[in-house]
């Protein structure tokens, strides 16, 4: 009964570029090399007969050597064999990363035991035959699986457990979500994967790249999604930082459990604030997911509502205090307004020692009444974050005019 790990995507070299600080980008970069020496423990703690990456090791074709190295040394660690497809991003044609000099001949020097499979054809290991379909070029006209559709499946050992490895799409769902996070709308659909019942029928498991997270195709069919993850989730259900093991017997449904890899943690949250309760929940929340890590996460927040001037000066504060320890912070949605409570109004517009402030927060208020431009409301809106500040400036400067006219 072999056992297989089945991975995908690892994109070594992504860039992330939509990350402005460089060295956490190349904090993210190095996540990725380090999540190969967990895959290394699970291949030792599991006793895995193969380790099957199913397209995508690298990123691109322009990976520094000295990555390439790194990561070749880790890969040699993994004590089984491994068996790769090139993917879409590290496709095995001209120009390609697998075409490289260096690149061929650090394979050869650090990690022999890497199988890279650029031909359409079975190969045979111990209790398993493994039907590669590897991507020779970015965008395949024709299926890469088309070659099964002529394969005399009565020519392979009749006790060996059967796994097809390919990269792609399959029919009924798009495995293509590269750049999403970046602001790009996914990349053409391309590389086809057809699997007809046919194949089905004659395999035991079919281990797909091109999905960054965890998807079950059908009873045999899985995508095993980016042992670190690489994006933020759609939602809650979706499954990204693991690898699968696989527990294969000839003609059985095959066995799947997931094993976690991740180091770097991406969260995302959506609320509304409205009140200074609402702040104490995103606290409690920020606490549970990220509590004293440092430079291990990335957060996504989704806000809108309506906090006082007191509380987004706080809410400000508080994100100013937490993105020195992320690797990224994200803010989306609507926006929070910023409008000042009764007491609030009071205190800027009835102030005995401050006719000028209040003439100039009474045309403020005024002309956010009127206005309908969002880009002229956030203005509005932060020159009375501006003026409440000095407002309490001025009164912790004056105890007097504290007394006379408190500021909030």
């Amino acid at each position: 009964m072999p056992r297989l790990l089945h991975t995908a995507d690892w994109q070594i070299g992504k860039p992330f570029r939509w990350v402005e600080d460089q060295q956490k980008r190349i904090r993210l970069q190095q996540a990725r090399i380090e999540a190969i020496s967990r895959i290394a423990e699970h291949a030792q703690k599991q006793n895995a007969d193969a380790l099957l990456v199913a397209g995508d090791l690298f990123d691109s074709a322009a990976v520094p050597t000295a990555t390439v190295m790194e990561v070749l040394e880790v890969m040699a660690s993994i004590p089984c064999p491994v068996l790769v497809i090139p993917g879409n991003h590290d496709h095995g044609g001209a120009g390609g990363i697998w075409r490289r000099t260096d690149v061929q001949r650090e394979m050869q020097q650090r990690c022999p035991g890497l199988q890279l499979l650029l031909e359409r054809r079975p190969i045979k290991l111990p209790e398993l035959v493994v039907l590669p379909c590897p991507l020779l070029r970015q965008h395949e006209g024709e299926s890469p699986t088309a070659w099964l559709d002529a394969l005399d499946w009565s020519s392979l050992p009749s006790d060996s457990s059967r796994v097809v490895l390919a990269h792609g799409s399959v029919q009924g769902f798009n495995g293509g979500d590269d750049d999403l996070e970046a602001g790009g709308g996914g990349r053409a659909e391309s590389n086809r994967l057809r699997l007809g019942p046919g194949i089905e029928r004659e395999v035991d498991y079919i281990a797909l790249g091109d999905w960054h997270a965890l998807h079950q195709v059908s009873e045999r069919c899985w995508y095993s999604g980016t042992p670190e993850p690489d994006r933020f989730s759609r939602s809650s259900a979706e499954q990204r930082g693991q690898i699968l093991q696989v527990d294969l017997k000839r003609q059985r449904p095959p066995q799947v459990t997931t094993l976690g890899t991740a180091g770097i943690q991406w969260h995302g949250l959506k609320m509304q604030l409205n009140s200074n309760t609402d702040l104490e929940r995103l606290e409690h929340w920020l606490d549970q997911q990220v509590g004293r890590r440092v430079g291990k996460d990335l957060i996504r927040l989704e806000l809108d509502g309506q906090l006082s001037l007191a509380d987004h000066q706080a809410f400000a504060q508080r994100l100013e205090q937490l993105e020195p320890s992320l690797l990224h912070l994200r803010l989306r949605g609507e926006g929070i307004h910023r409008r000042p409570q009764a007491e609030e109004l009071s205190e800027l517009t009835d102030r005995r020692d401050g006719p000028l402030l209040s003439a100039v927060a009474l045309q403020l208020l005024g002309e956010l009444e009127r206005s309908n431009d969002p880009e002229q409301v956030t203005l509005l809106e932060t020159a009375l974050c501006e003026l409440h500040r000095l407002c309490e400036r001025e009164s912790g400067e004056n105890p007097r005019a504290q007394k006379e006219a408190p500021c909030a």
